[in-house]
């Protein structure tokens, strides 16, 4: 194999988008990946898209086909409070706010688009090591068979999109909300039509999203509180559920739940020595209002867009100070609105849910607020693109 001038850990959807948007641009880029294929493309998560999001994958030629439930309005309100406020596509002559997909087929379309494209993917391949040098990055790659010929690879750029962004480093700022979210699906008397809630309680958001003929449900709750509710079964699960949201819906049989801890995790710089963090290893954020696979996949197209502007050597130190410069908005943007959203929204003193209130009766009675908002969550911070 010719040396790659751009190496990219991780095939699931950030790695394979940022690979598909340098198809032609004359870089030899190749994709390694620790899992199999076949688990990627059985990840059960599901995704929210921004409509942004959308317009990018309708450049990379993936969008064409790919099973997607749309959001035509979003209903936010909290619980135990007045105000409240609804977002709808049709304000915005939009065919929808966002879309459901699970991660599994978004993988799958954009690693049919890769392989199209011939571009390279190393399945079951570990990369063990990372050392940048004056004028390229050598990786240490491990095979799953752990073949005697495996040999170092050298790249004039790597860019990590695998895994999740450790704790502990000098440049990553960490927050702990003391909070996990419960996953299922769920049915609801009536179903979804098109719509999706947030509903914010003293302890944490819930929020649900059309996804196929149900919805996608995450609750966030302490840690302790998620104890009691998984030994729950799901007549008493479902109990609690409908006394916190209240009778806008009436839900129906729940699926298997699964739990996941939540926090803030971010790099301060997401560009170093002929390296570029993307996805999780740049950011990991709260699942509220849906921004983590959004703004990684902005940060994608204008890593691409920035490498497209500057050719020559991708991992020059004045190419991935260009890409920070033009990311710090949206990224730090998302990174604290995110952040905000939780520690305003997820606590029950007096004062503050009376303020909660008063916002959301503002952004319903003052449609350019509310424009703001919604424009914010389907484009990012500099209303993109």
């Amino acid at each position: 194999m010719r040396q790659p001038d751009l190496l990219v850990v991780g095939a699931g959807p950030v790695g394979l988008a940022l690979a598909l948007a340098l198809k032609d641009s004359g870089l030899k880029v190749v994709l390694a990946d620790a899992r199999p294929r076949a688990a990627v493309l059985a990840d059960p998560r599901v995704l929210a898209l921004a409509h942004g999001t959308r317009l990018t994958l309708e450049r990379l030629g993936v969008w064409d086909g790919l099973a997607a439930t749309p959001i035509r309005s979003i209903h936010v309100s909290q619980q135990g409070g007045f105000g409240r406020t609804e977002l709808r596509a049709e304000d915005y002559r939009q065919p929808a706010l966002g879309y459901v997909v699970s991660a599994g087929a978004l993988a799958g379309a954009l690693r049919a688009a890769v392989d199209r494209g011939g571009i390279p993917v190393l399945d079951e391949t570990v990369v063990t090591a990372i050392t940048p040098q004056a004028d390229a990055v050598v990786a240490t790659l491990a095979t799953a068979a752990n073949a005697p010929d495996d040999a170092p690879c050298s790249a004039r750029l790597v860019a990590c999109a695998e895994g999740r962004l450790e704790a502990g480093g000098q440049d990553v700022v960490e927050r702990d909300y003391r909070q996990h979210a419960l996953i299922a699906r769920i049915d609801v008397d009536g179903g979804h039509r098109s719509r999706a809630f947030e509903r914010f309680t003293p302890q944490g958001p819930i929020a649900l999203l059309p996804c196929d003929s149900n919805f996608a449900l995450v609750q966030v709750v302490s840690p302790e509180r998620a104890d009691q509710l998984l030994a729950l079964d799901d007549a008493g699960y479902v109990a609690q559920l409908q006394d916190r949201f209240g009778t806008r819906l009436r839900f129906g049989p729940v699926s298997r739940r699964h739990r996941y801890p939540l926090g803030l995790r971010y790099r301060r710089d997401p560009a170093g020595a002929r390296t570029v963090w993307l996805g999780n290893a740049a950011q990991t954020l709260h699942p509220v209002a849906g921004q983590g696979f959004n703004l990684a996949l902005r940060d994608v197209w204008a890593l691409a867009d920035t490498l497209l502007r500057h050719p020559g050597d991708p991992g020059d130190a004045a190419v991935l100070d260009a890409y920070a410069d033009a990311r710090r908005l949206d990224r730090f943007g998302a990174i604290h609105f995110t952040d905000a959203l939780v520690r305003v929204f997820s606590n029950d003193f007096a004062p503050l849910r009376q303020l909660r209130g008063a916002g959301l009766l503002t952004l319903d009675i003052i449609p350019p607020l509310r424009d703001f908002v919604a424009r914010r969550m389907m484009f990012g911070a500099r209303a993109w693109p």
